[in-house]
């Protein structure tokens, strides 16, 4: 193993994923609030990244939430974009409240590229590339010291599909044997191991909304991970 896949939220950045999305969606509809309705804008958004998830022909993740997107709004999509750009420069800021960072990981995280290993954000492709770096940032890690960042405009694939791995194992030259999952999500992250990705289940912000086998490669918490990392050899 030489390559270290990380989920982001409830990851390498600690959250309460309920009040991250209220701030979220709170912060978006004051950004969009003479646009239209904070609460349908919300529904509206959920409806396209759900379309998004569960759609892949080969287009790029923002190319399908776009594209259905502008069938639920009235006005110029490429305005609404532009304005979706804008929120998350401005007022998405806000929604760091809601986030926290964990000490243990950011050493975790020093340690492996210390000891050489290929770290890669490969967090659910749902969000544009800056909210990763902004998010990344929130964590109190340095952006640079990733060779990948997954994201909406680039990805082809969500998770929990097997392609979305697949596509991340394409982008950095890597095979199954040479990479470990690291995430909280049972449903979203544990999937990796179809392909023959090892998996490393975190449970200080465990999701299981599916109540699902959560049996990984390994399970533990911030500060297990911190030591499970302490003891891997340099590569």
């Amino acid at each position: 193993m030489n390559t270290i896949l990380f989920d982001l939220d409830g990851t390498l950045l600690p959250m309460d994923i309920n009040h991250f999305l209220d701030l979220y969606f709170h912060n978006m509809g004051k950004h969009f609030y003479n646009w239209t309705d904070p609460k349908l804008l919300a529904k509206k958004v959920l409806q396209a990244t759900e379309v998004m998830i569960q759609t892949n022909d080969g287009r790029t993740n923002e190319d399908i939430f776009m594209e259905h997107f502008d069938t639920l709004i009235e006005g110029d999509i490429d305005a609404y974009k532009e304005h979706f750009t804008t929120y998350y420069e401005t007022l998405f800021a806000n929604v760091q409240a809601s986030t926290n960072q964990s000490k243990e990981m950011i050493e975790a995280v020093q340690i492996l590229k210390e000891k050489g290993y290929t770290l890669v954000i490969a967090t659910n492709p749902l969000f544009p590339y800056r909210a990763n770096i902004h998010r990344i940032n929130w964590a109190g890690l340095n952006p640079e010291w990733f060779t990948h960042i997954t994201s909406f405009e680039e990805n082809r694939y969500s998770k929990p599909y097997p392609e979305f791995f697949q596509e991340v194992l394409d982008k950095i030259g890597k095979q199954p044997e040479e990479c470990m999952m690291v995430g909280n999500d049972v449903f979203d992250d544990l999937p990796a191991a179809k392909l023959g990705i090892s998996t490393y289940l975190l449970t200080d912000c465990l999701i299981n909304t599916h109540d699902l086998d959560n049996t990984a490669d390994y399970t533990g918490s911030y500060k297990d991970f911190l030591a499970f990392v302490k003891q891997l050899p340099h590569v």
